[in-house]
């Protein structure tokens, strides 16, 4: 995977230079996670912003990799794991880093400069509450909160007594037929009905076989349907968390791939979810879901940071950031 990410990474400075001359391109956004975006963009000379879709990714000593599922820890002992991770990462993510320094020594450019990302403007979906503490971040750096249309289809969820449990595993990962009967067995456990969302991922006979009589569909509309919600079982994809907390719903989280592990960490961290250990069954599922629901502060925190998230601008504040950065350039 990462050699496949690092060819993408070679397609896209081979060509965008040609292709943003072609539109006659003003100003880019560069998302964290693709490091030619601002390599080209400083090769071209224009104004540009970095954009935090998903955790943010700048380094500081106390802050994990965030691939890792580790818990924050500034202490000399978090210091030094974080430090070995890091240095883990970097053997790994080589061959991008060996694409990206190519180019920009050709280009006559610091590959390295500012960690890879914009020195004037970065903004992030992340609420900072969700994100480990901070000390070092650049002035330039604003938490925003989720960018979301403000307009939501009216979904409602059918209601007979029981708790809903929404259970995602995302749109790679949905597959995964035999944890969703775990969960929605889970659910059944503990007087609870599971609300799931598979991306299309299970068959017609995978979706029947499901115990618990759940309410199953491929797609939800997720800021519509978790309000409805008591809890939710998830895999700690970045998006489906915002919609959770935007909700003030507390989850239970089981991360797979990616930067989920980091993304569950930071839920523990924050007081809002519980994190599922490695044997998945419907018995451990259920004892953890009960936790969850009977303990008052999950909720209370998770309602806590959906207050602060509505007291935030966000797609309005990135646009107006943005807006006048470019403008002044």
């Amino acid at each position: 995977m990462i050699r496949e990410t690092a060819a993408i990474t070679q397609m896209l400075l081979d060509e965008l230079p040609r292709a943003l001359e072609r539109i006659g391109a003003d100003a880019v956004i560069a998302d964290s996670t693709e490091p030619a975006g601002g390599l080209v963009a400083r090769h071209l000379r224009l104004p540009w912003a970095t954009s935090v879709t998903g955790l943010p990714l700048l380094r500081e000593p106390a802050v994990p990799p965030p691939f890792m599922g580790w818990p924050y820890r500034s202490d000399a002992g978090g210091l030094k794991r974080n430090a070995t991770g890091y240095r883990i990462a970097d053997i790994f993510s080589r061959p991008i880093t060996r694409v990206v320094e190519s180019m920009a020594a050709e280009w006559g450019l610091d590959a390295h400069a500012d960690q890879g990302f914009s020195p004037d403007l970065q903004v992030a979906q992340c609420p900072m509450p969700l994100d480990f503490p901070r000390q070092a971040l650049p002035a330039n750096f604003h938490y925003c909160g989720p960018w979301r249309e403000e307009r939501s289809p009216d979904e409602a969820l059918p209601q007979d007594g029981r708790p809903l449990i929404y259970c995602s595993l995302g749109s790679l990962q949905g597959g995964r037929s035999g944890l969703f009967a775990a969960m929605t067995e889970a659910c059944a456990r503990v007087g609870a009905r599971a609300v799931v969302a598979h991306g299309g991922k299970l068959s017609d006979e995978a979706v029947r076989a499901l115990p618990g009589d759940p309410i199953v569909r491929a797609h939800w509309h997720q800021p519509s349907v978790l309000p409805q919600c008591s809890a939710a079982i998830l895999h700690a994809g970045f998006n489906t968390v915002l919609d959770a907390l935007g909700a003030g719903v507390p989850m239970l989280v089981a991360p797979i791939a990616f930067e989920q592990p980091g993304t569950a960490a930071r839920v523990v961290h924050a007081g809002v979810g519980r994190l599922l250990p490695r044997r998945r069954t419907a018995t451990v599922i259920a004892h953890e879901l009960e936790t969850l629901l009977n303990a008052t502060s999950y909720r209370d925190n998770a309602l806590d940071m959906a207050g602060s998230m509505r007291c935030l601008r966000n797609v309005e504040d990135a646009a107006d950031r943005l807006d006048a950065l470019f403008s002044a350039a």
